[in-house]
């Protein structure tokens, strides 16, 4: 292949790729750093350490001195996650972390708040339990996504089994993690000889040959990468938000048979940069089943030799395709991967799935889904699910929503486990607001240093103003939008594929994504700039007001925006002064006493509710307590 023209000039380099060539393959300074008497370590030991999985953060709601921390992300190909390694992330969370575990939209763990002190200690105890935090974060690949579902069907766990193998052709190989951590020991899981073929494999020129890193060379990527593999309709990945999404195709029987590749997605910008943007991928080709190892690295090695190492904010391989085009990118690839690629293949429309609640696992388990509320395990939560967890020796699963698969369950198991988890708050997702179910946001303040505004501390109240918006306009409780939220516009929660998208974009303000689809296939597009957070309803009303009225036959919220179209839209909010009232239908006041009637008048206004509104959420919190109290 075409190595980059090299001129005698020397290119331009961002600092970060200075200080990934000065560390002896991601080890210097870390490796000297970790052992200092400050609670923080230094700018390129800031950057290394995302390699092996981790950020340095500090409380941004304390004032005076910083009080710096360490978020770690665990690495978990398609969401596994064994019963130990579940169970040391509890305990860790707990002994070095600030008591609460999060769940991430790319399938893995967050601990937050661990001391560079305790560093070394947390990180070996998740490297014995067979888990690892290596790759993480960092200008390499990320973990990669699957659907989560415990299914044993051919078709899922074929899918399963390639993430898996993606993951270990692209896992570093030069032993940084190991040296730095547990002093050099080596916890290989033994890899499958397809894996190890194809990475070494040299033919076209993808690989350093005399490298510890045969892929990565010293430099690794330009930027982070981000790949999901999934089934034909099972859009649980947000398959087109990533790097590559690989597609398995079958044929009748449900043999695997090759693979459809989109490449060039991702989610990240910058506010009022209109050169940065968010962007689908797009249908690079189809290659047999054999050769997705191959096709994976040429894309990888593309990307390496040709993404930008100048300026960070265009490194992601989505401006690489934007600059060239889909034609001159297919044939940088062919050319590393030595073939061309075939036509994609014909596959059905995409649906969301979220695996709540109980399904079949097809070998005569069961396994349970539940929802987590951002993601975030805390309290007694934490407590019941470890307990469930450890009682019946369950593994689990992470999904790319947030949530959380009990997997391996017996029949005779669902009772027992179903009243304990509701007796925490976990409960049947038919007594969760439907809002709540598709609803996304990052974690944001107090730790995240990108944050410019709250995300997950914000959003359970957005989304009760929503909630209370619907009723005032008329929507029925089951009806539902996909709401994302995130502190910063990088994306996290990938707000741009939601039909309601707030991006943080100033203190208590946000810009307003509308247009993304239930099945996250669409990009959503900027409708407003700096909303307060305090003004949402005067957005938020006239949308939801006419998406009642004027919405085609199961029009989705995302659908209608788009076929309005924004000018009109805009002209609507301008011009709002409140819905029609209709003569009240509902009078509460021959079911009260005065006094009883009065109260709730003073409550509702309180909430800004009408007392019906108060009311029917009274009866119905009451009923879905009273059921999931006995229920299953």
């Amino acid at each position: 292949p075409l190595k980059p023209e090299t001129s005698t000039a020397e290119p331009k380099r961002s600092k970060v790729e200075i200080f990934k060539e000065q560390s002896n393959f991601i080890r210097y300074p870390l490796n000297e750093e970790i052992y200092t008497d400050t609670p923080n370590i230094n700018e390129a030991s800031t950057q290394l350490i995302k390699f092996h999985g981790s950020y340095q953060q500090y409380n941004r709601d304390e004032r005076g001195t910083r009080s710096y921390s360490f978020m770690l992300r665990t690495k978990n190909p398609g969401g596994k996650v064994p019963n130990q390694l579940y169970l040391t992330m509890d305990d860790l969370a707990d002994q070095f972390g600030i008591g609460t575990l999060r769940l991430t939209t790319r399938q893995t763990f967050q601990l937050h708040g661990v001391l560079k002190k305790d560093l070394k200690t947390v990180m070996s105890t998740i490297i014995r339990s067979m888990g690892s935090t290596l790759g993480a974060c960092g200008d390499l690949n990320r973990n990669v996504l699957a659907p989560a579902a415990p299914f044993m069907t051919k078709e899922y766990k074929f899918a399963q089994e390639t993430a898996e193998n993606i993951a270990a052709l692209l896992t570093p190989q030069s032993g940084f993690y190991y040296d730095v951590w547990v002093d050099g020991e080596k916890f290989m899981t033994s890899e499958r000889p397809e894996v190890v073929k194809a990475r070494n494999d040299n033919s076209h020129g993808t690989n350093f040959p005399d490298s510890p890193e045969p892929i990565y060379g010293t430099q690794f990527l330009p930027r982070k990468f981000k790949i999901a593999v999934t089934v034909p309709t099972d859009n649980s990945v947000d398959i087109l938000t990533n790097d590559i999404g690989v597609v398995v195709v079958f044929d009748e029987d449900g043999e695997p048979q090759g693979f459809n590749i989109y490449v060039g997605g991702g989610m990240g910008r910058t506010h009022r940069q209109e050169t940065t943007f968010p962007r689908l991928g797009e249908p690079l080709g189809y290659v047999p089943k054999g050769d997705i190892l191959y096709a994976i690295k040429a894309i990888v090695a593309t990307q390496r030799d040709h993404g930008r190492r100048d300026d960070r904010k265009y490194s992601r391989m989505k401006y690489l395709i934007s600059s060239w085009g889909i034609e001159k990118f297919r044939n940088v690839v062919e050319q590393y991967y030595g073939k061309k690629f075939k036509p994609f293949h014909e596959l059905p429309e995409w649906e969301f799935k979220s695996y709540l609640g109980w399904h079949e696992q097809g070998d005569g388990a069961l396994f349970c889904g539940l929802h987590v509320d951002n993601g975030r395990i805390g309290g007694k939560m934490k407590k019941t699910l470890r307990e469930v967890i450890e009682k019946y020796n369950l593994n689990v699963r992470i999904t790319p929503n947030q949530n959380l698969i009990l997997c391996d369950i017996r029949s005779a198991w669902r009772r027992p486990i179903t009243t304990v988890l509701a007796q925490a708050g976990l409960l049947h997702p038919r007594y969760v607001d439907p809002l709540n179910l598709t609803a996304m946001a990052c974690p944001a303040f107090p730790l995240c240093p990108l944050a410019i505004t709250e995300a997950e501390r914000g959003i359970p109240d957005i989304l009760k103003r929503v909630r209370a918006v619907f009723e005032k306009v008329g929507l029925k409780y089951s009806e539902s939008i996909v709401i994302r939220v995130t502190g910063c516009p990088n994306g996290c929660a990938r707000p741009y594929m939601a039909e309601l998208g707030l991006v943080g974009d100033g203190p208590n303000s946000y810009q307003i994504w509308l247009g993304g689809t239930p099945n996250q296939t669409q990009l959503a597009r900027t409708f407003m700039n700096k909303v307060k957070v305090q003004d949402l309803e005067k957005v938020f009303e006239p949308l939801f007001y006419y998406w009642k009225r004027k919405r085609q036959p199961k029009e989705s919220f995302g659908d209608f925006t788009t076929r309005m179209g924004f000018e009109k839209l805009h002209e609507l909010v301008d011009k709002w002064e409140g819905p029609v009232q209709s003569p009240v239908r509902y009078n509460l006041k021959p079911f009260a006493d005065k006094e009883t009637y009065e109260a709730m008048e003073e409550l509702a206004k309180l909430q800004n509710k009408s007392p019906h509104q108060l009311a029917m959420e009274v009866i119905r919190n009451f009923v879905a307590a009273q059921q999931n109290g006995k229920s299953e």
